[in-house]
């Protein structure tokens, strides 16, 4: 599988605190890479790291396959654009002139193209007036369009939809998934709306005290947190019995539980566990999303 970034051991270490301990992942290139922890898990000191705005500690990254110790990186680090904390936009420039601003600190050539990002990211009406009297919504797109001056093929974006009114976050996302999915535009997204990152993201990182707790697909995902029934019985052999002859999806659990995936006739497996000595003691319902499949993780109800 080819990567846009993998870390190995990567730690930061501040004076009373270590910011990431010895994290390990890897972002797929043409992935939309969902970042998910609690406040102050390390999220945004990564982003850091990665975009070259501290230095690790110890362990390394690349991007790319270009190790951060290769004076290589800095012309590498130009295949990716980024929005940290807040967007890096002018407030007394208009739409056009910040992405001109950013074409002249970037050095190209020409100033081609910018409208053509303006239009996509809604601000090709936005005309003379200033970025300081931007709604909210519209800096956040202004601040994605100077991230893509330059054409980057891989887009860093921290708390993206942060602040955002509703309408403002279903633009957002219909953005991200547009230069997914045309532009084949690689993504890491910190978000610490949950629900929403859902919608978007293809693979997970979900980390905890700056350890990577869990990487998973979307697809995994959607596995682990499928509708089942949590079945406790008197005997898991007998149960495994009864519904491989019902042919039926299941998981053993332990001794007493049991997952089952498939929807059966509770009454006729009832009665065929009855037949075989088994009775049920417990059965409930279980349907997880990503937000309580990460709280089984990390535990607390604060993320971020």
């Amino acid at each position: 599988m080819d990567y846009v970034l993998q870390t190995q051991g990567l730690t930061k270490r501040y004076r009373r605190s270590k910011a990431l301990d010895g994290l390990t992942m890897g972002v797929p290139k043409g992935a939309i890479y969902g970042l998910v922890g609690k406040n102050g898990a390390g999220k945004t000191t990564l982003i850091r790291l990665i975009c070259g705005l501290q230095e690790p500690t110890s362990g390394s990254y690349s991007l790319y396959g270009v190790s951060n110790d290769r004076k290589e990186l800095l012309q590498t680090r130009r295949r990716m654009g980024a929005v940290v904390e807040t967007p890096s936009i002018y407030l007394n420039m208009s739409a056009r002139e910040n992405l001109e601003q950013q074409a002249l600190i970037l050095g190209l050539p020409s100033l081609r193209g910018l409208e053509e990002l303006l239009e996509l990211v809604g601000l090709e009406n936005a005309g003379p007036k200033k970025a300081g009297h931007f709604s909210l919504g519209m800096r956040q797109r202004l601040g994605l369009a100077v991230a893509l001056v330059g054409d980057p093929d891989f887009l860093v974006l921290d708390e993206p939809t942060n602040g955002l009114d509703p309408q403002g976050i279903v633009d957002m996302r219909e953005l991200i998934l547009k230069l997914n999915r045309e532009r084949q535009v690689s993504f890491l997204v910190s978000s610490h709306i949950l629900g929403e990152l859902s919608r978007t993201a293809t693979h997970y990182g979900i980390i905890d005290q700056g350890r990577m707790v869990k990487e998973l697909s979307a697809e995994e995902l959607e596995q682990s947190c499928r509708k089942r029934l949590v079945l406790q019985v008197t005997d898991t052999a007998a149960l495994a019995r009864t519904l491989d002859g019902l042919h039926l999806e299941y998981k053993i659990l332990s001794e007493s539980e049991a997952e089952l995936f498939d929807k059966p006739n509770v009454t006729r497996l009832a009665a065929a566990l009855a037949e075989a000595g088994c009775e049920i003691l417990d059965l409930r319902e279980k349907d997880e999303n990503l937000e309580s499949y990460f709280l089984s993780l990390v535990g607390g109800a604060q993320h971020g």
